[in-house]
């Protein structure tokens, strides 16, 4: 399998487990140094992986609505999709349509996601 390949797989079942908001298997997908970068600003990993623990974060859906693009450098691989999602924060409910951009890279021969980062689609 291609690289390239290897990272939409990867990105997809990524999507699958924070729809299940098990926030051990999110960090999973993570580096240790991971950073999410959104309209409000930025979040640690800690951070995220601890509002999916807490319940004040859950996904309820995650869609790919354009195919991702992928671009590799050496063993850094940058994903960009446009995906529309569901959820609720802090009991509020939510639905999302972005562009994320999610830069990849191999820890202990696998791909992690090591940046994220979040703009509204527009129209």
């Amino acid at each position: 399998m291609r690289v390239e390949d290897e990272v939409r797989a990867v990105a997809a079942a990524w999507d699958g487990v924070l729809v299940g908001n098990d926030a051990e298997q999110v960090g999973r997908y993570m580096t240790e140094d991971w950073v999410y970068v959104g309209p409000s600003g930025a979040a640690t990993k800690s951070d995220i992986v601890g509002s999916i623990a807490s319940g004040q974060l859950a996904h309820h859906t995650m869609k790919a609505v354009s195919p991702a693009r992928v671009a590799r450098v050496g063993d850094t691989v940058v994903l960009t999709a446009r995906k529309t999602s569901t959820g609720t924060w802090d009991g509020t409910p939510y639905a999302a349509d972005e562009w994320i951009t999610q830069v990849y890279v191999r820890v202990d021969g696998d791909w992690r996601c090591a940046f994220s980062q979040k703009t509204d689609a527009a129209g």
